[in-house]
């Protein structure tokens, strides 16, 4: 099962700002987990949330990228932002803002589904 991976701006941002062996690594694991492959070690649901992130562990440095799935749009999987760190743990500040986003992703296209809706109506 492919699923489609959308990049947010931010995390292209994140991505281009990393070097090449360290880029190519992460987009690497997310190419797995887009071919099928649901490994806790590349891809995993943090808990009581709705946000997953994709996990890469390079020259000591743990990668992180958040992400939440869109199932109404079939086998999509949205990132909302990247970054590095040292320890296990995934802050709290950094999977709040991922639920910011995520939830400012379907407020806005429940609005362009409803405004869809709307213009149809008028014709």
């Amino acid at each position: 099962m492919n699923r489609q991976i959308i990049y947010s701006e931010e995390v292209d941002e994140f991505l281009n700002g990393l070097d090449e062996k360290t880029k190519n690594k992460i987009l690497y694991n997310i190419s797995l987990v887009a071919g099928g492959k649901i490994d806790s070690n590349l891809f995993k649901k943090l808990d009581d949330t709705d946000i997953w992130e994709f996990r890469t562990l390079y020259s000591g440095i743990c990668y992180r990228i958040l992400a939440f799935w869109d199932t109404d749009s079939g086998a999509l999987i949205v990132t909302t932002h990247g970054f590095s760190k040292k320890s296990n743990k995934t802050p709290k500040k950094e999977i709040d803002k991922a639920i910011a986003i995520r939830k400012e992703y379907f407020d806005q296209k429940i609005q362009s589904h409803v405004n869809i809706k709307t213009k149809n109506k008028k014709k």
